[in-house]
């Protein structure tokens, strides 16, 4: 039986690295589509579903910080990777700020790429769990993990696939410490500043998402990680 292979959406101006990067990943087995700027790339994402999506920052027509949050609206689990230039520290952090799994600056080296594609799609077969109703009372709100929801009263809030997966571990150890390096690991697959860094920025919007009730509080523990305290 023939496997169907992963779809990449290749999002890249540079024609020449662009071409280069599609042969590299068709030869290791990959389905690529490329585009030369953001506005194609958007057109791309509305016509068909990719497995993973890899930009650039710096794009003609529409920039890749732009083209990331239309990814997000489009389709909130798809992971995506920035292949770009700038190595400054403020657009690592906005890309991870606006949903990014993972940041990789030129020049790279092909086999580095693939490891990392691999990883995020080792990752996707948890957006698909095995049919289960996992459900979790924080308060007086009901985080549903299995459909990605968080209720309170008559207010649902749809989170992405990441948001989803941190609130998990929080309610896994509701009243305990959750140890940062340790929670960052299982999200991401491995320990990073910047990954660090994205996974507070989740934090900080759960946060925002519980604070209709007061008796709810992720707090945090100096140098350790946090605590999503509940009281009775």
């Amino acid at each position: 039986m023939s496997i169907t292979p992963h779809k990449i959406l290749l999002i890249e101006d540079d024609l020449s690295m662009g071409f280069l990067l599609t042969e590299f990943l068709e030869d290791q087995g990959f389905e690529v589509k490329l585009c030369r700027d953001g506005e194609s790339g958007y057109n791309a994402l509305k016509r068909q579903q990719y497995d993973v999506c890899l930009l650039d920052v710096m794009m003609p027509k529409m920039d890749g910080f732009t083209l990331a949050s239309h990814c997000k609206e489009l389709n909130p689990n798809m992971p995506f990777l920035f292949i770009t230039a700038r190595s400054l520290k403020e657009d690592k952090l906005k890309g991870f700020e606006l949903g990014a799994e993972d940041y990789i600056t030129k020049p790279f080296d092909e086999d580095e790429l693939l490891c990392r594609i691999k990883v995020l799609l080792r990752r996707q077969p948890q957006q698909l769990p095995a049919p289960q109703v996992m459900k979790f009372t924080i308060g007086t709100y009901v985080f549903d993990y299995s459909r990605q929801e968080l209720c309170y009263q008559d207010e649902t809030w749809r989170l992405t696939e990441t948001e989803s997966e941190v609130l998990k571990l929080l309610c896994q150890n509701q009243n305990q410490i959750l140890k940062r390096e340790d929670a960052v690991e299982k999200i991401y697959g491995k320990k990073d500043y910047f990954l660090g860094r994205s996974f507070d920025v989740f934090i900080s919007k759960l946060r925002k998402m519980l604070q209709n009730d007061p008796r709810i509080s992720i707090d945090n523990v100096f140098k350790v990680g946090f605590i999503l305290n509940v009281q009775s």
